[in-house]
């Protein structure tokens, strides 16, 4: 095991039983080998077959015969991930298997009850995960990049390669002969992640020779000060009130305003305002000078309007 690797599981202490999220692809091989052979008999794998590819019952019939050799208990999932009209391929195939993830917390006869889940995810993964961001215009949240480790819906989720290059993981797998798969939408260029990892992180490596670590050390940054957005945001939503008042948002600061305007959007109702969308809130807000003034806004699938002192959001 690489030293990079074997210090990433020796400080992964995750609560048993594990399961690995296992696609079959060089990455997830490696997280479940070196889990299984760390706490043997405590892991199990969980496939997610997204039907998108002929190729997915190879994945499918790959993964249990790697598992039946490591005599690692796998659950299979298979889940319809076709895209919606305007949804990224991507973000449809994050989705499905997240859902995929949750519909087997309650567990068939015979399976474990899933509460731990590691994935796969690296060092490369995460200045891909930065680099969309950036180019996209994110706030603190996008910069954050993905966390190691968070819970949603019951389930802890961990990411404990993310200090962890992309070429050790295959120099690993490759030194035992280990084999897996490679699904060929990785090499599709229609995709930006693919076109960064093909031509931005060589030139990366080239100019910047520690730009891995240097990356995920301001997406930390960037996390840490998106954890005071939020503690201010809590305190200057008890002070607005749910929903907010008018006239105690224009008493805080501009900055403060569109803060805790995100996060009330956000945790009530799952919704994230474009910038322009909350540029033309917080005008308005400025404005509302006057009893009549009227503010209805397209804010996220629905809309902010006014309804006496305060604010709203509904979806009609």
């Amino acid at each position: 095991m690489s030293t990079t690797l074997a210090s990433a599981i020796g400080a992964f202490h995750p609560d048993l039983p594990l399961t690995v999220a296992y696609s079959g692809g060089a990455d997830s091989t490696a997280l479940l080998l070196a889990c299984a052979r760390q706490w043997p008999g405590q892991v199990q794998a969980l496939h997610v077959h997204h039907g998108l590819q002929a190729a997915a019952d190879d994945f499918e019939r790959h993964c249990r015969s790697f598992c039946a050799t490591l005599q690692v208990p796998l659950l299979v999932r298979h889940v319809n991930a076709r895209h919606a009209p305007g949804q990224s391929p991507e973000d449809a195939a994050r989705r499905a298997r997240y859902q995929a993830f949750e519909a087997a917390t309650p567990p068939q006869a015979g399976e474990w009850l899933v509460q731990t889940i590691a994935l796969a995810q690296h060092a490369d993964d995460q200045v891909e995960t930065l680099l969309l961001a950036l180019s996209r215009g994110a706030g603190l949240p996008g910069l954050s990049a993905m966390p190691a480790t968070w819970t949603r819906k019951g389930i802890t989720y961990h990411r404990p390669l993310l200090k962890v290059q992309a070429s050790e993981i295959r120099g690993w797998l490759s030194d035992q002969s280990v084999a897996w798969v490679e699904d060929p939408t990785n090499l599709d260029q229609q995709f930006t992640r693919n076109r960064i990892r093909a031509h931005l992180l060589p030139a990366l490596e080239a100019t910047f020779p520690h730009f891995r670590d240097t990356f995920a050390r301001s997406a930390s940054h960037a996390a840490q000060a998106q954890e005071v957005l939020h503690d201010v945001a809590l305190q200057d939503l008890a002070l607005v009130g749910n929903p907010p008042a008018i006239k105690s948002l224009q008493a805080l600061s501009r900055a403060r305003q569109a803060n805790v305007l995100r996060h009330w959007l956000l945790d009530a109702f799952q919704n994230v305002p474009s910038t322009a969308q909350l540029t033309e809130l917080l005008d308005q807000i400025a404005a509302c000078t006057t009893r009549g003034h009227r503010i209805q806004i397209k804010v996220g699938t629905g809309f902010v309007r006014r309804e006496g002192e305060v604010l709203h959001w509904y979806n009609p």
